[in-house]
């Protein structure tokens, strides 16, 4: 029991900093493997399947911002009831989103493994990858449910304010993935499909495991006394009800999110590939960099989440404050790294002898990226504060408001002024 925290006791600064360290280190190694994932494919298989497994890669953002926007509504309201001691209706609301999460998940995998082809021909794929990327499409969309039920319970573990087991978990998930993509690949010359299948396989044993720690700790957490003896619903409408409230605003952001990222990638190819590999490399690294901050925004969210439960709103406003002072402290660091480092950072994915071309320009839009982290920094986390009050409309609001005008000021300048590649 001693993973779950309170999170309406103790001094604001140390609680999220601390809670928001595993979520950090969590996503750094869900990068890296995907970054395994293209490096294997890349030396063992071709420069072809690298392509294939990067052109199912907006179909396959897109899935998991459905996931992780669902997941987000589970941890909201997991949260305030966890904050508010209701934790006999907290054990309803997590069988109901596991249940319901993983029927969803189902439903995906069915629809994705026949609709790969058509989804693929929509995007454009080139027809000499696209045997390739529809074998991979098909595995990934095979282990749906499986990333469905993870990001749920990654939620569930989070708004209890254990952001170390999900971190544990993912730690062995990215491991077993690494070695199977090598004897998949290596040993047996599977190609795509290997990195598909390990992938996959890796997303499962992880599932299976959080979902047996789940259940293993609900069991042993006490319900409120005049409870004790009541039955649990494994399922409830109100749960879902409630559950939808927030997840589908969440998942609608990320989705228009994955959205606006397809009509950037749009807007870069018409430059030539030159810039589209600058391009690439440096939003690779730019996503790594961006990290603190997101996740500094969801431990906001489930802070904000058990404090409002419990009722204790001076500190949410002590949390804001707290968060708004790490987030600007971690973004000018981030920002002097890239001025200091920027080119052997690029260089890790780029030729690191040619500053005229790929190289130069993915320089010229870190140089401009960076400068306007801490801005980033201080949308993201009252954002995490309106999602964690249950407050959707203002948070929808403000991402909608973010995403439009970025892809409308892209575009516009693109093509209005003589700032070309800049624009982006």
């Amino acid at each position: 029991m001693n993973m779950v925290k309170n999170l309406t006791e103790g001094r604001p600064l140390n609680l999220l900093f601390f809670f928001a360290l595993p979520m950090v280190a969590g996503n750094l190694f869900q990068q890296l493997y995907n970054m395994v994932d293209t490096a294997v494919v890349g030396k063992f298989v071709g420069e072809d399947a690298v392509a294939a497994v990067g052109s199912s890669f907006p179909i396959v953002f897109l899935s998991v911002a459905v996931a992780s926007g669902l997941s987000m509504g589970c941890t909201v309201v997991v949260s305030q009831l966890f904050g508010a001691g209701r934790i006999h209706e907290m054990k309803t609301t997590i069988s109901t989103a596991i249940i319901s999460l993983g029927v969803l998940g189902l439903l995906i995998m069915g629809l994705g493994t026949l609709l790969a082809g058509p989804l693929l021909q929509l995007l454009g794929t080139d027809p000499d990858i696209m045997a390739d990327s529809r074998t991979y499409l098909q595995i990934y969309f095979g282990g749906a449910v499986f990333l469905f039920l993870y990001n749920t319970l990654n939620g569930i573990y989070n708004a209890q304010g254990d952001s170390k087991t999900p971190l544990i978990f993912l730690m062995i998930s990215s491991l077993t993935n690494i070695v199977l993509d090598l004897l998949f690949v290596i040993r047996f010359g599977m190609g795509v499909a290997g990195v598909a299948w390990a992938t996959l396989i890796a997303q499962g044993l992880c599932a299976v495991a959080s979902l047996l720690v789940l259940l293993r700790r609900m069991r042993r957490m006490p319900c409120e006394p005049e409870r004790a003896n009541m039955k649990i619903p494994l399922f409830h409408m109100t749960a879902v009800k409630r559950i939808a409230q927030i997840g589908l605003p969440s998942m609608l952001q990320q989705s228009l999110v994955s959205l606006s990222m397809m009509m950037m990638q749009g807007l870069v190819n018409s430059f030539g590939k030159v810039l589209v590999a600058g391009y690439t490399a440096a939003t690779k690294i730019d996503s790594l960099a961006m990290l603190p901050n997101m996740n500094f925004s969801n431990a906001m969210s489930s802070y904000t989440a058990q404090n409002i439960g419990a009722g204790k709103y001076d500190r949410v406003k002590e949390g804001l404050k707290a968060c708004l002072f790490m987030v600007v402290v971690f973004s000018l660091a981030i920002t002097i790294i890239i001025f200091l480092f920027g080119s052997q950072l690029l260089s890790l994915f780029l030729d690191p002898g040619d500053t005229s071309g790929a190289l130069g320009y993915g320089l010229a839009y870190m140089h401009t990226v960076s400068v306007f982290y801490i801005l980033m920094g201080l949308l993201f986390v009252p954002n995490g504060m309106l999602r964690g009050a249950g407050d959707m409309g203002a948070f929808t609001f403000s991402s909608m408001a973010n995403l439009f005008s970025r892809v409308a000021i892209a575009y516009g300048l693109a093509y209005l002024t003589p700032l070309g590649a800049n624009s982006i």
